[in-house]
C-alpha cells in the first residue's frame, strides 16, 4: 500500500515537471528520456545521462540550500523538466520558464459570477540549468536571450555556442569540442600520422567537432587531410575500401561504431580517437573490448564525486518523490514491475515493494557528466551570492533590489564567477564558466585491464597539449610500437606515384614498365637507346652485345677438328691452269689441296641445318598471328633453298671450264 501511494504521489504531483518551492526558482532542462520514434515526442527513460545528472542537480541544490556561507538566508527552488533528447520538444518545454516574464492582459475575462479572475502568477526563473546535447542548448538559448534569462550548460560543447554575439546568454562549464579536437591534432601530430578517417554523428557535437579538427588542423599547417565523412551507414564504414593502409578513425560519434567493426570482421584492424562519448564510462564498452582494444579517449577533466553515490545510492521510492520519473527508472534500473497502472506492460517479475537498492541489486557507475552539473549549479549559486552580497547587503533574503535586477546583472555576475568546481577538488584549476580552464585529458590506449588501469592521464592540456608519450607502452594485441595509419603506403622501388585528386597524402603505384625506370617519385622516363632499366628499375644500364655462342657451333667445329687430324690440309701449285703460249705470262696457282667429295661433305652440315629450318617453319605456319615468326623465317628459308639449288650445280658444273681472255 505505501509504495503504490509513493508512486501514485509522483505521478499525480507533476507529470511533467519537478517542482522544489524555494526563494529563488532555477531551471533545469535534462534528457531524462530518449527520442521517441516518429509522432512521439518521448521514447525509454535514460537511467544515466537523463535520471544521474537530474539527481546530481537535486543533491547540488540539497548541499548549497544547506550551507551556511553560501547563500544564507536563501533557498534555492527548481523547475525541472524532460527535453526527451529533441530540441524542438525542448523549445516548446522551455517557454514554461518565460511564462513569468509574458506580460498577459486579463482586463477582459470574468468569471461566471462577473468576479475578475484570480491567475496563480508562475514562479520567475532566474536561470537554467543545461541543456545537455548542444543542438538542444542551441535552441533553448535562442528563447531564453529574449528574455534575458542565463543559461549554465553541463555538457554542451560545440565550438559555435562559443559565439558572443549570438548566445550571449549562454555558458557552460565544459570545455568546447574545439579543445578535444586541439588534443586530437597534437596526438596525431605527436604519433607521426599523416591520415585519418573521420566520423561524426548528425547534429552540431558531431559535425561541428570534426569541423574543428580540419580547421585547427589547417591553421597548424599540417597536412592531415581527412576522408570525406562517411554515409551509408555505420556497416558501410567499417567494411574495408581503396584506403586498406588507413587505419586511424577519428570519431565524434557514439560508441555503436564498434559493433558495426565487430559485424565487419575489422577486430584490430582499426585505430580509435574517441571524443568524450566514448571515455566517460567503462559499462557500454561490455563485450566490445577485443574491438575497443587500443583506443584513445579524450574527456573533460574530471573528477568523481564520492558525496554524490553516497546521496544517490541512498535514494528510494519512500525518499525521494520529489523526483517525478524516480518509479520508471526504478523498474528500468531493476528489471521488474511496479504494481500500478500505467507501467509498462513487458513480463517483468514484481518489484520486491520498494526493498531493492542501487549499487546491490543493480550495477552502478557515476555519469561521467554528473561533476558538471554540480559545477554549473554552484556556479549560479556563486553568482547569486555575490549579487545578493552586493545588493542586498543589509537585508536577509532576497530584497526587492535583487527580486527585479534582471537577468543582465546576473549575467555580469556569472560571468566572474571563479572558484574551485568540484572537478577540481585538491587541485589549482579554479573553475571558469566561460572558459573551463581545466581543460581536456587523454587517456592511455584503452585495455582489458582492472579501471584504476585505464585512469592515468597522458597529458595535461590547458592552452596546449603535453603529451607523456611513455604511457603509450601498448596498443591493441600487445603491439608496443605505435602503429601506422597513412592514405597509401610508401612505392616499391621502380614504381611512381601517380597522386589522388585532392588528396596529397593519398596516391596509387604504378610500375615503371618496358625500358623505363623511376627518375624520382611521381616520374617514370626512357632509357636511352642503348640501355635498359636495372634490376630494381631506379636507374639504367648498358644493353649486353649478344655474341657467338658455343652451342650450335660446338659439333661443326669437332667435326673440323676430326677431319684436321685425319686429313691435314695441304696445297697444291697448279702450273696448268695458267700456262700461256706466251711464257712470259705464265703462272702457277695456288690451291687447296681438296677433292669436290670434300667440297660437299663441308657444306654439308650447313645444309643440314638449313633444311631442318625450312621444315620447321613450314609445321608452325598455323601459329597465331601475335607469335608467328615462321612466315618470315619460313620465306627466308624458301629462297636460301632456291639460290643453294642452283648454286651447286653451277658450281660443279663450271669447276672445270677455263676462262680465257
Amino acid at each position: 500500500l505505501l509504495l503504490s501511494e509513493v508512486v501514485h504521489g509522483q505521478e499525480m504531483y507533476a507529470p511533467h515537471s519537478i517542482r522544489l518551492e524555494g526563494d529563488i526558482t532555477l531551471g533545469g532542462l535534462f534528457p531524462v528520456h530518449a527520442k521517441g520514434p516518429p509522432g512521439v515526442p518521448c521514447g525509454d527513460i535514460k537511467k544515466e545521462n537523463g535520471i544521474h545528472r537530474l539527481e546530481a542537480m537535486l543533491y547540488a541544490l540539497d548541499q548549497i540550500n544547506s550551507d551556511p556561507d553560501l547563500l544564507p538566508n536563501v533557498t534555492l527552488g527548481a523547475r525541472i523538466l524532460d527535453t526527451c533528447s529533441r530540441d524542438t520538444y525542448a523549445l516548446e518545454q522551455s517557454l514554461t520558464f518565460v511564462q513569468a516574464l509574458i506580460q498577459k492582459d486579463t482586463s477582459d475575462v470574468r468569471c461566471t459570477n462577473g468576479e475578475p479572475p484570480v491567475f496563480v502568477k508562475p514562479e520567475k526563473v532566474v536561470g537554467v540549468i543545461g541543456a545537455s546535447g548542444s543542438s538542444v542548448s542551441i535552441m533553448v538559448a535562442n528563447i531564453l536571450r529574449l528574455f534575458q534569462i542565463p543559461q549554465i550548460s553541463y555538457a554542451s560543447t560545440a565550438p559555435e555556442l562559443s559565439d558572443d554575439r549570438r548566445y550571449d546568454f549562454f555558458s557552460r562549464v565544459v570545455p568546447p569540442d574545439s579543445f578535444q579536437a586541439q588534443a586530437m591534432v597534437d596526438i596525431v601530430k605527436a604519433l607521426g600520422w599523416n591520415y585519418v578517417s573521420t566520423l561524426a554523428s548528425e547534429g552540431n557535437y558531431g559535425e561541428k567537432g570534426v569541423e574543428s579538427f580540419m580547421q585547427i588542423s589547417r591553421e597548424a599547417g599540417r597536412q592531415i587531410p581527412p576522408s570525406p565523412r562517411r554515409r551509408g551507414g555505420l556497416d558501410s564504414v567499417t567494411s574495408g575500401g581503396p584506403c586498406q593502409p588507413l587505419r586511424l578513425l577519428l570519431c565524434f560519434l557514439h560508441r555503436q561504431i564498434l559493433a558495426a567493426a565487430k559485424r565487419a570482421d575489422q577486430v584490430g584492424h582499426f585505430l580509435w580517437v574517441g571524443s568524450d562519448t566514448w571515455g566517460s564510462k567503462v559499462s557500454p564498452l561490455l563485450q566490445q573490448e577485443d574491438v575497443a582494444e587500443g583506443a584513445i579517449t579524450i574527456l573533460p577533466k574530471r573528477a568523481t564525486i564520492e558525496g554524490f553515490d553516497t546521496y544517490f545510492t541512498s535514494r528510494t521510492l519512500e525518499n525521494n518523490r520529489r523526483n517525478v520519473w524516480f518509479a520508471e527508472y526504478w523498474e528500468e534500473n531493476f528489471n521488474c514491475k511496479l504494481t500500478i497502472s500505467g507501467s509498462k506492460k513487458e513480463k517483468k517479475p514484481l518489484c520486491r515493494g520498494g526493498q531493492e537498492r542501487i549499487g546491490k541489486d543493480s550495477p552502478y557507475e557515476q555519469e561521467g557528466k554528473v561533476q558538471f552539473v554540480i559545477d554549473a549549479v554552484y556556479a549560479m549559486a556563486h553568482a547569486l551570492h555575490h549579487m545578493n552580497k552586493d545588493l542586498c547587503a543589509d537585508y536577509p533574503g532576497v530584497c526587492p533590489e535583487m527580486e527585479h535586477a534582471g537577468g543582465k546583472r546576473l549575467l555580469k555576475y556569472i560571468r566572474g564567477v571563479n572558484f574551485n568546481g568540484q572537478g577540481a577538488v585538491g587541485t589549482q584549476c579554479p573553475l571558469n564558466v566561460r572558459r573551463s580552464c581545466c581543460g581536456v585529458r587523454v587517456k592511455e590506449p584503452w585495455s582489458r585491464l582492472p579501471r584504476e588501469a585505464l585512469e592515468s592521464p597522458l597529458e595535461r592540456f590547458q592552452e596546449h597539449l603535453d603529451l607523456f608519450l611513455c604511457h603509450l607502452q601498448e596498443w591493441g594485441g600487445g603491439v608496443r610500437q605505435v602503429p601506422p595509419s597513412v592514405c597509401s603506403l610508401p612505392c616499391k622501388p621502380g614504381e611512381r606515384k601517380k597522386m589522388v585528386k585532392g588528396m596529397p597524402c593519398c596516391w596509387h603505384c604504378e610500375l615503371c614498365d618496358g625500358y623505363q625506370y623511376q627518375a624520382d617519385e611521381v616520374t617514370c622516363l626512357l632509357c636511352s637507346y642503348n640501355q635498359r632499366p636495372n634490376e630494381n628499375r631506379t636507374g639504367c644500364r648498358a644493353i649486353p652485345i649478344a655474341k657467338l655462342g658455343w652451342g650450335l657451333i660446338s659439333v661443326q667445329l669437332l667435326g673440323v677438328l676430326v677431319w684436321f687430324a685425319v686429313d691435314p690440309p695441304n696445297i697444291v701449285v697448279d702450273y696448268d691452269e695458267q700456262k700461256t703460249l706466251n711464257p712470259e705470262q705464265a703462272r702457277g696457282v695456288l690451291k687447296c689441296d681438296i677433292t669436290d667429295l670434300q667440297i660437299i661433305c663441308s657444306l654439308g652440315y650447313s645444309i643440314l641445318l638449313m633444311v631442318t629450318c625450312t621444315v620447321y617453319a613450314i609445321k608452325t605456319r598455323g601459329v597465331p598471328e601475335n607469335f608467328n615468326e615462321a612466315k618470315p623465317i619460313g620465306f627466308t628459308m624458301y629462297t636460301t633453298c632456291i639460290v643453294w639449288l642452283a648454286f651447286i650445280p653451277i658450281f660443279f658444273g663450271t669447276a672445270q671450264s677455263a676462262e680465257k681472255v
